[in-house]
């Protein structure tokens, strides 16, 4: 280490040790349950299960950019767990209240600017603190949590001060502050978006939510293989399309998605009565608004699905990226899309109307019926008490709610508001 390193690290240290920590519990593959948190210092959190006191170990080690992250493998049978003192919500064996956001974080990129300072520009926090208080059991983050890439210029007071870059600062900021009231409220599955590719802060995603161990050595894997997450009833397949450019084709990375598409056949397999719902944050079948017009579609994966089998075994896809809510059924025998990519980020413009949209490719999937509802907020799946479908109640970022669907044998509907 140089002189210069050895100072900067010495001073993130200082800061480190000052600065809140964060803890979360996600779930992973294989059924896996972890805590993980920051350490404020060289020592992880104290940690308890069930009021016996628990270990956490070093997830990965502090240097100049981050601060040590720690994990603690939870016990299914676990009824309490609290890090650092803070009480933890722990899984549900039948989560029947989903929360779903995604593309929450602050955008400063060269000339696209938003005022992160401003709670009505960027509402990420006052969402998070409002979405706490609606007690999911299982929140679903879609991607796309880390925006400041660029310095704020001098001449913009709306995001004076602003941290930038793949680093502590920036994903305190962005993320794990403004979200910790959600990150204590329920266990989150968590979705790499493209802004955790290796070319943006997939190294630091990697080392805070990746879901398998971290290796210092190779600090930024491209392609996370897809794993399940039970929840009840349903198999969330959790697929990493942070790298499938949406056009043109990526014709090397077609295969790559096409065995993705395999793995998600035989994951339909695992659990017999299951449904399978697919998260992922690029959505395959969406829609912007191009002159009016809704067009969309990643011209990558689509050329990955091949004959679309994979969809049969598929109930229904939730994806982000697309700064709105969208809610779409299709032709082709597709499963229903739902699309909540509009939690903070600097919103996309959509048509209300998705009919007729001009998707890319010769898949020969065509909307039937779908909706986009802009403005900032989020999602909630619930459960009907005859377990034969889900209400998705749509919130604007205060907490209000403002449109309402129904998902059911694969077929999402949305009445008129009254």
């Amino acid at each position: 280490m140089t002189r210069f390193s050895a100072l900067a690290f010495g001073v993130f240290l200082a800061t480190a040790a000052t600065a809140n920590a964060a803890a979360w519990l996600q779930l992973g593959p294989g059924g896996a349950i972890e805590a993980r948190a920051t350490a404020a210092g060289q020592s992880c959190p104290s940690a308890s299960v069930d009021g016996f006191p628990a270990e956490m170990a070093v997830r990965a080690k502090a240097d100049a950019s981050f601060p040590m992250i720690c994990a603690l493998n939870v016990p299914t049978t676990a009824k309490t767990l609290a890090i650092g003192g803070q009480s933890m919500a722990l899984p549900v064996a039948d989560p029947r209240r989903i929360l779903v956001l995604g593309d929450t974080g602050c955008r400063i990129k060269g000339a696209a600017l938003q005022a992160c300072n401003d709670p009505k520009a960027w509402p990420f926090a006052g969402l998070a603190k409002a979405a706490a208080a609606l007690k999911p059991d299982l929140v679903l983050h879609l991607g796309d949590y880390l925006y400041r890439e660029s310095p704020c210029p001098a001449d913009f007071a709306g995001c004076a001060g602003s941290p930038y870059g793949d680093n502590w600062a920036s994903w305190d900021a962005d993320f794990f502050a403004p979200a910790a009231p959600l990150l204590a409220a329920a266990p989150w599955v968590v979705i790499r978006g493209n802004h955790e590719d290796c070319q943006r802060a997939g190294p630091g995603f990697l080392r805070l939510l990746g879901p398998g161990p971290y290796d210092p050595a190779a600090p930024c894997n491209p392609h996370l293989d897809p794993y399940g997450v039970q929840a009840g009833a349903q198999t969330i397949a959790v697929m990493d399309s942070a790298s499938a450019a949406d056009r043109p084709v990526d014709e090397a990375a077609v295969p790559v998605y096409a065995k993705d598409f395999d793995a998600l056949k035989a994951m339909a397999n695992i659990g017999t009565g299951r449904e399978l719902w697919l998260a992922s944050h690029r959505p395959i079948w969406a829609a912007i608004s191009v002159a009016g017009m809704p067009v969309g579609g990643n011209a990558t994966m689509i050329e990955a699905a091949g004959d679309l089998s994979t969809f049969a075994a598929i109930s229904l896809m939730l994806a982000g990226h697309i700064h709105s809510f969208e809610a779409i059924d299709y032709t082709a025998n597709i499963p229903p899309q739902i699309v909540a990519g509009h939690g903070g980020d600097n919103l996309d413009l959509t048509p209300a109307d998705l009919r007729g949209t001009v998707f890319q490719g010769n898949s020969g999937v065509h909307v039937t019926s779908g909706l986009s509802v802009g403005g900032f907020g989020f999602l909630m799946l619930t459960r009907d008490k005859q377990d034969t479908g889900w209400t998705i109640q749509l919130y604007d970022s205060d907490g209000n709610p403002i449109r309402q669907c129904l998902y059911r044998d694969r077929a999402i509907a949305c009445p008129a508001p009254n």
